[in-house]
């Protein structure tokens, strides 16, 4: 009784990793009757691909079986190799229907679920030789279901094979005045009819049972709203353990940021609150790239990673809030910041190839940007902003 509250007590579906430990425990939806129709469908293949050489053995087999010399009547010394050949004669023909056989029984429950293997299933359980178990389960309401569907599944294989056999009665009966060679192949026609037959009798069954045990096993596995809750924390982590995760995840972040100052183009500051790190390739980018950024003290080591890389370092406070506020990390800036990137960019491009012997240093017009990001830009004079 509280077994059977408890299960009603179950009524959310598994979650992932509730199926997931089922499976790692070799719990997952089984079939037997899927199982019986790969045993038998096999076996008909087997037994059809080796028809002829099954026919010629049966034939020599009944031919030494009837001719035994009379001499050897009264010995046994004789008779003994004579039986045992007639063993060897018998078997030898049925070997590989024998081997297709016992493959199938290793491969048909694994059409339903898959290849699985559980170290779990290997250790001892001494619940399972709890005598008070094994009987609740036998005579218990799945017992009793279960030897229901064995003798309704029963009653169909033989009844469906029975009418096969007995619509060939007239057949059967016309054997003794047939050769050798026409009883044998009527005889195992007959055989491969019946067999098809129970087959065709076992796939209806299975296909009405595959879905019904999925369906069992899912509703075997169902949760409580405590044990999802309870798994949910458990997956989850307390406060804690989530708080440290964020952290070592913000840290990665940070790590890969600062690797990739080093091939940013620019750094635009505010000049120590903001940081960003823009890089652009015209001939693989459609747009400028943000590499990096941050602020306070992340701005702080942005800005000594480049200087430390001959990284130019441009000071445009507007621009430098604007592309932290609105452009994020390993994606392209927004459109309304084109203009004013482009300006830097093209300062830094001519810094890069200017030499003295030119003349004067490039100057820059320090972008300035509303708080839409529009540009707004406002000559920094002739001196400029130079890039450091």
């Amino acid at each position: 009784m509280s077994e059977q509250q408890d299960q009603q007590d179950k009524t959310e579906q598994p979650t992932e990793k509730r199926l997931r430990d089922a499976r790692e425990k070799g719990e997952v939806a089984r079939s037997r009757e899927l199982g019986h129709v790969a045993v038998l469908g096999i076996t008909a293949i087997a037994i059809m691909l080796l028809a002829p050489g099954i026919g010629g053995a049966a034939k020599n087999w009944l031919r030494d079986a009837l001719t035994i010399e009379q001499a050897a009547l009264g010995r046994p010394d004789r008779l003994i190799p004579h039986f045992m050949g007639l063993v060897g004669g018998l078997m030898l023909p049925v070997l590989p229907v024998i081997a297709a056989a016992f493959a199938a029984c290793m491969v048909g429950p694994m059409l339903m679920s898959g290849i699985r293997f559980s170290s779990k299933s290997l250790q001892p359980d001494f619940k399972r030789l709890n005598p008070a178990s094994g009987l609740k389960r036998i005579y218990g309401k799945e017992g009793f279901a279960e030897l229901l569907r064995s003798l309704l599944r029963v009653l169909l294989v033989v009844g469906v094979g029975g009418t096969v056999i007995f619509g060939a009665f007239r057949q059967l009966l016309a054997m003794p005045g047939m050769t050798l060679e026409g009883a044998i192949g009527s005889g195992l026609g007959t055989a491969m009819a019946a067999l098809l037959a129970m087959i065709a009798s076992l796939g209806l069954i299975a296909a009405v049972d595959v879905p019904w045990q999925k369906v069992q096993h899912r509703n075997k596995l169902k949760m409580t709203k405590q044990e999802v809750r309870d798994e949910l924390k458990q997956t989850e982590g307390n406060p804690e353990i989530k708080a440290r995760v964020r952290q070592v995840a913000r840290q990665m972040s940070q790590r890969r940021m600062m690797e990739a100052v080093p091939t940013a183009d620019v750094v635009v500051m505010n000049p120590t609150h903001y940081a960003v790190a823009l890089k652009y390739d015209a001939g693989k980018m459609r747009a400028p790239r943000l590499v990096a950024k941050g602020v306070d003290e992340m701005a702080l080591m942005i800005r000594d990673v480049a200087e430390k890389n001959r990284v130019s370092v441009i000071e445009a406070p507007p621009l430098a809030r604007a592309l932290y506020r609105q452009a994020q990390v390993d994606q392209e800036i927004p459109v309304k910041l084109y203009a004013a990137v482009a300006q830097v960019l093209s300062y830094v491009y001519q810094l890069k190839h200017w030499h003295p012997a030119q003349g004067p240093a490039p100057s820059l017009v320090v972008p300035e940007v509303g708080a839409d990001g529009a540009p707004d830009p406002v000559d920094g004079g002739a001196d400029g902003n130079p890039a450091r």
